[in-house]
């Protein structure tokens, strides 16, 4: 294909915009956006004017833009978790080819409607787990492909959310509560169920799952706290402030958010009315803030996964035990630490790539660049296909935490 590929984004929020629609404007030459649908008319109004988009092909709801004759190659589901499944159903129908945000829909019924469609009508759909993209990760692969600490047996890995982070998205956001969003167990972290599948080339055949929530109840709000953090006795104490979060001078992630008017006025003007200036112990929040799964995989490596929301950096660590050596690697500084039984340690400095999620998200537009104009992909790729197995674990994992039970995965596989 001559020319740039032309897409259609849904949803012109965080991911819609600040991620996809950056690159996009950053690479003129390779993608166009030419449609885009949001219901929130300053943000579709601001994205069609970065993107030079014509008002015919400007919509506040994505049906409109479905109900159109197809309008671009590929099409870029950035909506709601709750909002993915009658959308990616629609586009595949009218032959686009899609890029959709994780996780592929809230629930196991949705993956499935999305999934027979895509069979039915031979699709091409990218789930977006980054990570499989960042350069980190892919030189942990080659390291565990080339055996270098010999037959793996144990994983640890830690998926440190940030304090602030996790208030902002799982105790105020989006993704706060399960009757509105999907578990944080796939909503979050099956980027990182998905890595670990993609690392150690195996299936999870059990698994278990245990999490709490002690801290962000509303019975757990100190003395003296307000309903509102700009009416709040003890906010200047408090690690949770809306008042530090979003008022400070940092106007992009996670302030670009609550708000399209970044003013002092426009910022203070959101916490008195919306939900992101609620006290954190007053919210209606039901998401766990620590949880682990252990799996045991096909050829019995042992797996830990753990996810935080007590850290103070956003995050993922992971360690690895072989037979003859030990990895050890931190996402957030690039780091990688190989120890061979009996010799002497060496460090693997990794250069972070461009973009969000360590250079993941650039590396996930340029394989959609390259499907859109090649019609083909990398070894990269996170097609549906490949991308099921996270959201099987993440799906079986919930169940477990609930039941406080083991789930053998070959009885759940047949469900998909």
């Amino acid at each position: 294909m001559s020319g740039p590929a032309t897409v259609a984004v849904l949803g012109a929020g965080n991911r819609g915009r600040e991620a996809y629609g950056r690159y996009i404007q950053e690479h003129p030459g390779d993608i166009k956006a030419v449609a885009v649908a949001e219901p929130d008319v300053t943000k579709r109004r601001l994205f069609a004017k970065e993107h030079n988009i014509d008002k015919d092909r400007q919509f506040a709801d994505w049906k409109e833009l479905l109900s159109r004759d197809r309008l671009a190659e590929g099409i870029i589901i950035a909506t709601l978790d709750h909002m993915h499944v009658e959308p990616a159903i629609q586009a595949m129908d009218k032959g686009y080819k899609l890029l959709l945000e994780k996780p592929i829909a809230p629930t196991l019924e949705g993956v499935n409607e999305i999934y027979r469609k895509y069979k039915e009508t031979n699709s091409t759909v990218l789930v977006s787990h980054v990570l499989r993209y960042t350069n980190f990760f892919q030189k942990l692969k080659e390291l565990l492909d080339d055996k270098v600490i010999g037959a793996l047996r144990l994983v640890d890995l830690v998926e440190n959310i940030g304090f602030y982070h996790f208030a902002h998205s799982y105790v105020r956001g989006n993704w706060r509560n399960t009757d509105l969003a999907a578990p944080i167990i796939l909503a979050k972290s099956c980027h990182d169920l998905d890595i670990l599948h993609w690392l150690l080339g195996t299936k999870t055949k059990l698994l278990s799952s245990h999490a709490s929530r002690e801290v962000f109840r509303k019975e757990k709000q100190p003395e003296g706290a307000g309903d509102r953090c700009l009416d709040c006795g003890i906010e200047n104490d408090c690690p949770y402030s809306a008042r530090k979060i979003y008022l400070g001078d940092n106007t992009g992630w996670p302030v670009s958010v609550i708000t399209t008017d970044f003013s002092y006025e426009g910022r203070f003007k959101a916490l008195q009315e919306g939900p992101y200036g609620k006290c954190v112990w007053k919210c209606d929040n039901n998401v766990p803030e620590v949880q682990r799964v252990n799996m045991t995989q096909e050829d019995n490596t042992e797996v830990n996964f753990t996810l935080t929301a007590f850290s103070q950096e956003i995050n993922r660590t992971i360690k690895l035990f072989g037979s003859q050596g030990e990895i050890r690697g931190d996402l957030e500084h690039g780091t990688i630490q190989v120890f061979k039984f009996g010799k002497d340690v060496y460090k693997i400095s990794v250069k972070e790539g461009r973009g969000g999620h360590s250079g993941g998200d650039t590396g996930l537009m340029n394989q959609y660049v390259d499907i859109l104009k090649n019609n083909k992909g990398n070894n990269w790729a996170t097609s549906l296909d490949v991308s099921l197995e996270s959201h099987l674990i993440a799906f079986a994992a919930e169940e477990a935490r609930k039941n406080k039970k083991v789930i053998q995965l070959e009885e759940w596989r047949p469900i998909i």
